[in-house]
């Protein structure tokens, strides 16, 4: 990763549109080249960009003001983590984090791993103390990310009828 005083995370606006879709459209083709099933259903689609714009939940990382990696962050809302087959570390308040992507440039530099560290200072910043996260079982990259954050397996959740690993990580 470069000078990280060039790194910023923001809310995404309507002008960054563009910018997400290409770099979800370059993550899910890389999900598929690693084998993953994640994300070959049309889902996101360039209408979960919209939506998670108008929302105010869509969220970048710039560096040098060029978007390089995008998540959307939700609070409490996520109604399949209702159903976990398994048990959440923590019953309050929460964060969810969906469609955390990168683009090809920066692929395996660090960034996904920075999108987590501002998701966490935000979270902090809100008096929100637990994050919650799903993936595909077979999603190597972010499994490996979510290890070495520190977040617990709590049990499985299902979307779309494809059973995902949930994880939390209880911030201090």
């Amino acid at each position: 990763m470069k000078n990280s005083e060039n790194i910023n995370w923001r809310k995404a606006n309507v002008s960054d549109s563009e910018k997400i879709w290409e770099i979800l459209q370059q993550a899910i083709k890389r999900r598929k080249n690693d084998g993953s099933r994640q994300w070959q259903d049309g889902y996101p689609n360039q209408q979960t960009v919209k939506t998670d714009i108008e929302w105010g939940i869509g969220y970048v990382l710039t560096e040098n003001e060029d978007v390089v990696a995008y998540s959307a962050i939700l609070l409490n809302d996520e109604p399949a983590y209702d159903k976990i087959v398994g048990k959440w570390l923590t019953e309050g308040d929460f964060h969810v984090v969906h469609r955390v992507a990168v683009a090809d440039s920066v692929a395996g530099k660090g960034y996904a791993t920075k999108i987590f560290s501002k998701i966490e200072e935000f979270s902090r910043a809100k008096d929100v103390f637990s994050i919650k996260v799903d993936t595909n079982f077979d999603n190597g990259a972010m499994l490996h990310i979510l290890q070495k954050l520190g977040y617990a397996y709590c049990g499985k959740v299902y979307f779309r009828g494809a059973e995902r690993l949930a994880y939390e990580k209880v911030l201090q």
